[in-house]
């Protein structure tokens, strides 16, 4: 028996929704930014952050989360990305996002709105820009609204070195 045109319409739809994918989008300053919406646990508004003595640099401090202590690292400073004249942190938030199985949260500057954007439509990053990275945690730029979007991987944002730090601290925290 032939297929029906209706069941070759419905495979297609079914690709394209396999291959569009949801990101939260972020702003750190006037760039954008996105990330997997599977990634990010939640969002919060800017918590009180306690500072702990000898923290690695890259911790802004720890926040109780409804009886968890998380990490928080200001992705703004881990990304070397310096802040700009006239800038206000009214629209601060926290993004709780599992990093390799650990509970982490990154403190950009606002969160936008959830982007629709084909896999297809995501370019790779330029090598000149992945190529002094130490850590390759560009997964590619997409053009959304009109606006370029830099999608990360969060897995990658933070070094082996730093994710073990970042593990022993925790569990300093948890003593």
């Amino acid at each position: 028996m032939d297929r029906s045109y209706n069941d070759d319409v419905m495979e297609a739809v079914e690709k394209e929704k396999d291959q569009l994918l949801q990101l939260v989008g972020f702003m750190i300053g006037k760039e954008h930014f996105g990330v997997n919406i599977l990634m990010v646990q939640e969002i919060i508004r800017s918590a009180p952050i306690t500072k702990v003595p000898n923290a690695p640099d890259f911790i802004e401090g720890v926040i109780n989360l409804r009886g968890n202590i998380i990490p928080v690292i200001d992705l703004r400073q881990r990304l070397n990305l310096k802040k700009e004249a006239g800038f206000q942190e009214g629209n601060t938030r926290i993004l709780i996002i599992n990093v390799s199985g650990r509970v982490t949260g990154f403190v950009v500057d606002a969160v936008s709105k959830v982007l629709k954007v084909l896999a297809s439509a995501i370019e790779p990053p330029p090598d000149i820009v992945v190529a002094g990275l130490k850590s390759k945690y560009i997964e590619g730029v997409c053009e959304i609204d009109g606006k370029l979007v830099i999608l990360l991987d969060f897995n990658k944002i933070l070094q082996i070195k730093e994710m073990a730090k970042l593990k022993t601290f925790s569990q300093e925290g948890e003593a």
